[in-house]
């Protein structure tokens, strides 16, 4: 797993001395931020988050850690390894209710809430040579739907059943990373990719900048058929090289979330920075242009963790 040191250093003194007042745990913070492949929207915005926690709480050690995403992330939280991570709101759900089939064993109870971000965009693009208009000319074709189990894939089995579609529909399904995905397009082994992202995702600019594309449209129907926590969309025309039209889409929300044994402060502070560096966070992706105070516990589909709630209530939000 690809593992990258961002910003700090433990102070060693207090470590080896064994110090616990608290002083001393705050020169140790430790902070590990879950997020997704390099090419994808959660990394850069997790560098950034990295950066901004290193820089604003007083002798934190923050690394930015490359995953699988949503799915992976929530796991690597129960299990403790991280102290926030970027999800999808449907695979947030899917955790606190402990579905198997979307990769979860049993109910992760350890997860909490830190904020609602930005939404993020079904984002179906497939070779112009490949002859796919529409959701329905996928049948038949090969696509990638993303990592197995990953919030991504778990977005594609929603959209394909809504569409009345399975994946023994199609000619062959990819498993692959959002970079990977494109590769193969441009070197014609497979014909569509499937990217539950932020507008603007740099794998989905590479590949427009490449080969011609289409902007697969989700209609409006399908998007009625899912339901919450899906939410009808647009993604506006010349968001990628040759989409001329604006193309109608779902998107899901995306949340920070903590766990539960984060202490109430580092919460507050993760929470409090977040929102003071939103200028920060846009420069890195643009995507977090669409990152609100006022719909940070919007759909929250977990128990906000008490230091995120301590911060909301001095904003008048709680």
């Amino acid at each position: 797993m690809k593992r990258i040191i961002i910003n700090g250093m433990i102070a060693g003194a207090f470590a080896l001395s064994g110090l616990s007042i608290s002083g001393a745990a705050r020169a140790s913070e430790f902070i590990n931020v879950l997020t997704g492949g390099t090419s994808g929207v959660y990394y850069p915005l997790g560098v950034a988050l990295a950066k901004i926690y290193g820089d604003g709480i007083s002798g934190a050690r923050t690394q930015v850690q490359a995953t699988k995403a949503s799915v992976e992330n929530l796991n690597l939280l129960q299990q403790g390894k991280g102290e926030i991570a970027f999800a999808l709101g449907d695979s947030v759900k899917l955790a606190a209710e402990g579905n198997a089939e979307a990769g979860f064993k049993a109910p992760l109870d350890k997860l909490r809430g830190i904020a609602a971000i930005y939404p993020n965009y079904i984002q179906i693009v497939a070779s112009k040579d490949s002859g796919i208009k529409t959701l329905g000319d996928i049948k038949g074709k090969s696509i990638s739907v993303g990592a197995a189990k990953s919030g991504t894939e778990l977005n594609a089995r929603a959209i394909f059943s809504a569409d009345g579609m399975s994946y023994g529909d199609l000619a062959k399904t990819e498993y692959l990373p959002f970079a990977e995905s494109v590769e193969l397009i441009k070197n014609r082994q497979l014909d569509a990719t499937l990217q539950s992202a932020g507008l603007g995702v740099a794998s989905l600019k590479d590949l427009a900048a490449s080969v011609p594309i289409n902007v697969v449209a989700v209609p409006k129907d399908v998007a009625d058929k899912l339901g919450a926590p899906y939410i009808a969309a647009t993604i506006p025309a010349n968001t990628y090289e040759g989409q001329a039209q604006d193309v109608p889409t779902v998107a899901v929300v995306n949340f920070l979330v903590t766990r539960a044994d984060v202490s109430d402060e580092t919460a507050y502070q993760m929470t409090k920075l977040l929102f003071d560096n939103l200028p920060a966070m846009t420069a890195a992706h643009n995507a977090a242009s669409a990152i609100k105070l006022e719909n940070a516990i919007k759909g929250m589909p977990i128990p906000l963790h008490p230091g995120a709630e301590r911060y909301y209530k001095e904003k008048g939000l709680l």
